[in-house]
């Protein structure tokens, strides 16, 4: 069984971050786990197929299409807030790319995606139920971030924030 607390550390010591199903609507998730990314001041891309380009906090980013084409996918974790067929499909490219870690939020898998996930990314895959979370729904970055960031902090053996 994975460790989901180490897991969460282990993600958040990645240097960059994406975040699949990034969105410029507001009552959107992946526009608010995007916008949790950037008040944190933590370097994220959107990835989003449909569009070339978000905005969040009246800025505008650039999207990538796919884990593929991110600059530095070995040193990215992926948050993804992706319908579970969505995901599936991204959590293969992300595997294929070199992704270093991967964040599933609630809603965005089955049970088979988690296992895949768990599988494929050995210590660095969030999802689901198992202890730590303390969130009703599962793993949630808008929930667990903050103490997972603190984690990897205190790992690193820095009283800094990342």
């Amino acid at each position: 069984m994975t460790d989901m607390q180490s897991a969460a550390r282990a993600f958040f010591t990645s240097p960059t971050f994406a975040v699949a199903g990034a969105s410029s609507n507001p009552a959107k998730f992946g526009h608010r786990i995007f916008a949790w990314y950037l008040s944190h001041n933590l370097p994220a891309v959107p990835v989003n197929p449909t569009c070339s380009s978000i905005s969040v906090r009246r800025k505008t980013f650039d999207t990538v299409a796919s884990p593929s084409q991110l600059k530095d996918p070995k040193n990215t974790g992926l948050s993804v807030i992706t319908p579970p067929p969505v995901t599936a499909q991204l959590l293969r490219e992300a595997k294929e790319a070199g992704v270093r870690a991967v964040w599933l939020q609630p809603g965005s898998f089955t049970e088979r995606e988690l296992e895949f996930a768990v599988r494929e990314f050995p210590g660095a895959a969030v999802g689901g139920f198992a202890e730590g979370t303390v969130g009703g729904e599962g793993w949630c970055v808008l929930v667990d971030g903050d103490a997972a960031i603190s984690a990897a902090e205190q790992e690193r053996g820095r009283g800094e924030k990342l």
